[in-house]
């Protein structure tokens, strides 16, 4: 992960689980198939913070357990990588959760962090893409900013089928432009663990 940043092309990351190629498509499968009465309104903030803001972000999502077989094989991938990860970088990561993310033609979500410093647990954000054939021309791409301060894109990164990126949650704010097609994708992200007294964070 170099600066904090990590994209991962289709398919270059090993671990010893099913091909991310193949487990990317189960996935795709799974969305696809799932009721979008299901999918609910994402907001922000978490639990008395949490709200919703059309004027912020727009997606539906859902989020994965371990009830469906594709769902707990990502899950499953996921906890090898935290596993690598704390081996590796020594990043104390405790947990991971992730949603599936829908964004409709015209869906966005506006400039943000996914944590804020001093304030929350999120350490590492991912996003799996599962979007087949995607062309530049169709927008939606993932914008990350290199500064809170301005508006200098680091990165501009298409929501290609199978492509996973990963950043720290504190130091990079990003934003989801509007797609002329649906546009599916998982979000995730690496928790330490801030449990105190008799509450587990996160809830179980």
């Amino acid at each position: 992960m170099s600066n904090g940043l990590a994209v991962c092309q289709p398919f270059d990351l090993q671990l010893p689980l099913t091909p991310l190629a193949e487990l990317s498509q189960q996935l795709r499968t799974r969305v696809m198939n799932l009721d979008e009465q299901k999918l609910q309104l994402a907001g922000t903030g978490r639990e008395q913070a949490h709200q919703l803001n059309r004027q912020i972000r727009r997606d539906r999502i859902r989020w994965l357990t371990q009830e469906n077989p594709a769902e707990k094989a990502w899950l499953d991938f996921m906890a090898q990588l935290q596993q690598h990860l704390n081996r590796t970088l020594l990043l104390g990561l405790f947990s991971y959760e992730c949603h599936f993310s829908h964004y409709r033609p015209g869906d966005f979500y506006q400039k943000h962090k996914d944590a804020f410093i001093g304030q929350s647990n999120r350490v590492l954000s991912t996003v799996l893409y599962l979007n087949p054939d995607w062309q530049a021309d169709e927008g939606g791409e993932l914008l990350i900013y290199g500064d809170e301060e301005n508006d200098t894109v680091r990165s501009r990164l298409l929501p290609q089928f199978g492509t996973l990126v990963t950043f720290l949650s504190e130091e990079f704010p990003h934003e989801v432009l509007a797609a002329n097609r649906h546009r599916y994708s998982i979000a995730g992200w690496f928790r330490l663990n801030s449990s105190v007294s008799h509450r587990v964070d996160p809830p179980r």
